[in-house]
């Protein structure tokens, strides 16, 4: 009988089930250690009541992986172990997908990430893309006036310089269109209402083991249940990707901290009739009668945020939306907006108000069997376009690391890396929104307010944070996945950040590439084996010095790779010469550099002209070559030279299981 530990309190029926699969100890939930060791005696049949009062026996299963919650973050989730063919499960309690409203805005960074998903092209062809950025202030003669433009993305390495913007709904589906070519569908409305985790440590270290039990419950509406559907299921491991409000991070006792902002947002999302020249531009407004941010949408739809001040909170600061409508809210805006006119003739597609709040999970992970994802972990403004995006690369950054472990490939210390790299992330997040929202929610500076917030204070900070609200310059601190060492290999391509776009040359046929379109999450490790010279001996020779290092029995090659894994399946080797196009011979790299035709590229300007040439220069790669490991999910996780193939082993021996063969 497996000894577990009891995370959620439950009715007397579904106790009798939990009961009967699993051992009950008491906890201390911020600590995950047993308080004492009490076994309780398990009935050898149990039976949950129905709505007819009848018995019923539930149903169980098993799953690799069983994702709570279909919002952003958990549809990433779910899509990205489909793809890598493990058994994932994905419900959620809401009877219906999200049709309108919520989330809209894609960042550059995320719009990479869906490109290496081959999910990019369609989000472009729905989304609205947002290229600059105008600003008003009070003018002196009343009313407000535009200070100025500015590019809405500032991050010069960004390969999509916008943002792109789309309702969460259109954005879901493009992840479920794409979950469905490999069977796997959104199942609702499933409310998880149970969850234990084993405390046998041995269990938990086997990646073989299921040592979490979730009970989950059939929704008949939003109102009543469906008492005699219950599902009882068996996962490796649990993703609470479940909102705000998680019930997963609440069943884990996990704390949310921070604390909540006196300033409230109403928005609308509308197609408005108005004279004002930026409407289809992000457009930040500071007026005497509070604060305004336009964020153009698909079609000719027009998402406005209006800062409310008369708003009631309770004791409980809580906002109570009975005294609030659609209309309030326009007509905050109309006077914020004036002397230009604003009116909204058309349907309101969706609306909501809000108080900020910034708070960051105690935890991120129980045991590394369950995580949180999302805004689960971490809740903040969403006028800075972070939301969704922070929560679909949680995820994107969980993936891979969960399919290496539960493949054998991988160290289960891995997994701690998530909460390591995404936490210290989130507190960025929330140390960069404090500051971006005080301003955003503060006072324009005038006569009367001297203390207020001027044009360039807001415009400076705006630009000054555009690597990181791009989400292009996150980077990732030192652990066994990020060996920042071997910086001076490559010093312009930092270690812990992604990969920088450049246009590289296929040598086979000259066919222009983005390197990043070849860094694809797969995950797969890609080696960029950057060679130099081509034309060169000596060159040649520390090359074929370097393929045959890659064999040895001690390199990391047969040390990482399992009995009956193909090398293909687990690394990805591309090689980069600096060789002049028409000089290029690609079949004197050794074999073991070329396995295909279509893995050989050289830095040269493309056959057209205007493209390319610049790899080696942009990232400072010396004509001696170097080696760059880059992670399953685009992030450079080490470099060296080419004759330094031990600290290439070293750092794959730091997480990678050894090789059993």
């Amino acid at each position: 009988m497996a000894v577990s530990i009891l995370l959620s309190s439950l009715g007397l029926s579904l106790l009798a089930v939990l009961l009967y699969h699993c051992v009950r100890i008491l906890i201390d939930p911020f600590r995950h250690r047993p308080l004492n060791n009490h076994i309780e005696n398990m009935p050898s049949k149990v039976t949950t009541s129905t709505s007819n009062g009848l018995g019923a026996q539930p149903r169980e299963s098993k799953v690799d992986v069983l994702v709570i919650g279909a919002g952003p973050a958990g549809l990433m989730c779910a899509n990205g172990l489909a793809r890598a063919g493990v058994n994932v499960k994905i419900v959620d309690k809401k009877a219906s997908k999200v049709d309108c409203g919520h989330a809209d805005g894609i960042q550059p960074r995320s719009i990479e990430v869906l490109q290496s998903y081959g999910l990019a092209e369609r989000l472009i062809k729905e989304g609205n893309q947002m290229h600059m950025t105008a600003f008003y202030n009070p003018s002196p003669n009343g009313g407000i006036e535009r200070s100025g433009r500015a590019p809405d993305v500032t991050a010069p390495t960004a390969r999509y310089p916008f943002e792109i913007t789309l309702h969460q709904g259109a954005i879901e589906n493009i992840f479920k269109d794409s979950m469905s070519q490999y069977g796997v569908e959104v199942q609702r409305p499933w409310q998880p209402e149970a969850l234990t985790i084993s405390c046998d440590e041995k269990e938990l270290l086997d990646p073989q083991a299921y040592p979490v039990t979730v009970i989950l419950r059939r929704l008949k509406t939003e109102s009543s249940l469906e008492l005699d559907d219950v599902e009882i299921v068996r996962a490796k491991y649990v993703v609470g990707a479940d909102g705000a409000h998680s019930w997963v991070r609440k069943s884990l006792g996990f704390t949310m901290d921070g604390e909540q902002t006196d300033f409230v947002w109403g928005v609308v999302d509308s197609v408005p009739d108005t004279n004002f020249p930026d409407i289809r531009n992000r457009t930040a407004i500071h007026s005497n009668n509070g604060s305004c941010m336009i964020i153009p949408r698909e079609g000719d739809v027009v998402r406005l945020y209006v800062q409310l001040s008369e708003v009631e909170v309770g004791s409980a600061g809580r906002i109570d939306k009975s005294k609030w409508n659609p209309e309030r809210v326009m007509e905050v805006a109309r006077k914020s907006m004036a002397p230009y006119t604003i009116s909204f003739p058309n349907p309101i597609l969706w609306w909501t108000i809000y108080m900020i709040g910034q708070r960051v999970a105690s935890q991120f992970s129980a045991h590394e069997r369950v995580f949180i994802a999302g805004d689960a972990c971490h809740t903040h403004s969403p006028k800075a376009g972070q939301g969704m995006n922070a929560s679909m690369n949680d995820t994107h950054n969980l993936v891979w690391k969960l399919v290496h472990v539960l493949r054998g490939w991988a160290k289960h210390s891995l997994l701690k890396t998530y909460e390591q790299e995404r936490r210290k992330y989130a507190q960025d997040l929330i140390a960069f929104d404090k500051k971006f929202s005080a301003l955003f929610s503060g006072k324009p500076k005038s006569v009367d307010n001297e203390d207020g917030v001027t044009h360039d204070e807001f415009l400076k900070v705006f630009q000054t944070f555009g690597q990181f609200t791009s989400g292009i310059g996150i980077h990732y601190q030192e652990s066994d996945i990020v060996d920042p060492t071997g910086q001076c290999y490559a010093p312009y391509l930092r270690i812990g950040q992604r990969c920088i776009p450049q246009i590289i040359l296929r040598a086979a046929d000259c066919r222009p590439y983005e390197i990043q379109d070849l860094l694809v999450s797969d995950t797969r490790f890609k080696l960029l084996i950057f060679c130099g010279d081509l034309t060169q001996d000596f060159q040649l020779e520390r090359i074929q010095a370097f393929a045959d290092a890659l064999d040895q029995d001690k390199g990391f090659l047969k040390r990482c790779i399992p009995a009956g894994v193909k090398e293909e399946d687990v690394f990805d080797f591309i090689t980069i010469a600096s060789t002049k196009k028409e000089e290029v011979e690609y079949t004197v790299l050794p074999q073991r550099l070329r396995s295909h035709w279509t893995k050989v590229y050289v830095d040269d300007v493309s056959v057209a002209g205007g493209l390319g040439g610049k790899a080696y220069e942009t990232y400072g790669i010396s004509p001696n070559g170097a080696v760059i490991v880059i992670r399953p999910d685009g992030y450079v996780g080490m470099m060296t030279g080419l004759n330094k193939w031990q600290v290439i082993e070293n750092y794959f021996s730091a997480f990678f299981e050894a090789s059993r063969a």
